[in-house]
């Protein structure tokens, strides 16, 4: 069974996902992140796949894609990398990128590659879920690959539904309109309790602006887990070469 649907089988309360970027802050650092997320009972680590024209990112993970592109990580050296880690990680791993560059590598053998290194899920923020269902829905099952949608305070109800029908991973609610990594929550309440009114049939989990104990917390309230990238990214980059501790006591100051 695909990792994702193992954690939410066991699992669908107080979830927590770590996101960090590939890469960054040394091209050989995201095998060690992994397996210190994983160690300290992160629930799902999401990979950011760099790249150098995002569109949801705020400045510290655009700053983080930036490096990471600089220190020389591509696709093939992220698919190297996980292949080392893929049968010491317990938690499942979801990349998130763009349509563009899965496209530009190639669809089929993108998943075919995720599949082979012990990727669970993607999220791809400009895929449209209609293209998905039309097009690729048949190789992302082929090759087991769970997709994760977004949902914004600008989605209309319908789409919401809609949404939540064709994800395969989990819904990622957007908490607020706006890109990822303020440094205080800004929970959109009015939309948040309007989603939860809804009663969403798969997983959902709250990301953008999430970084303490506190929001996280907060976002349990509204959804199955919470989501967090910029904030740890800014752990990453204050770690001074001490990733491993600087991971245990975040974590462990979330928990």
């Amino acid at each position: 069974m695909n990792k994702l649907e193992q954690l939410f089988n066991q699992k669908n309360n107080n979830l927590l996902t770590i996101y960090t970027t590939a890469g960054y802050p040394n091209l050989s650092d995201t095998p060690v992140i992994l397996r210190e997320l994983d160690k300290n009972n992160v629930d799902i680590i999401e990979v950011g796949i760099p790249y150098s024209d995002p569109l949801a990112d705020g400045p510290t993970i655009q700053a983080t894609s930036e490096k990471a592109l600089a220190n020389g990580m591509t696709l093939a050296i992220l698919f190297e990398q996980l292949n080392t880690v893929k049968d010491e990680i317990t938690a499942p791993i979801v990349l998130m990128g763009y349509y563009n560059q899965v496209m530009t590598f190639g669809l089929e053998k993108f998943l075919q590659n995720c599949q082979e290194s012990g990727v669970s899920g993607l999220i791809l923020p400009d895929m449209p879920y209609d293209i998905y269902l039309a097009q690729h829905k048949d190789v992302f099952e082929k090759y087991d690959q769970k997709v994760t949608f977004l949902i914004t305070p600008l989605t209309t109800e319908t789409r919401i539904k809609e949404i939540n029908d064709a994800t395969t991973g989990f819904v990622y609610i957007v908490s607020s309109s706006a890109t990822t990594g303020a440094t205080e929550s800004n929970y959109n309440e009015e939309f948040l309790s309007k989603v939860k009114s809804l009663g969403l049939t798969k997983p959902h989990q709250i990301g953008f602006g999430i970084s303490t104990k506190e929001d996280v917390e907060k976002g349990w309230n509204f959804a199955n887990g919470a989501i967090i990238g910029s904030a740890f990214l800014r752990v990453l980059e204050n770690s001074n070469g001490n990733l491993s501790e600087s991971i245990k006591n975040y974590i462990s100051e979330l928990r």
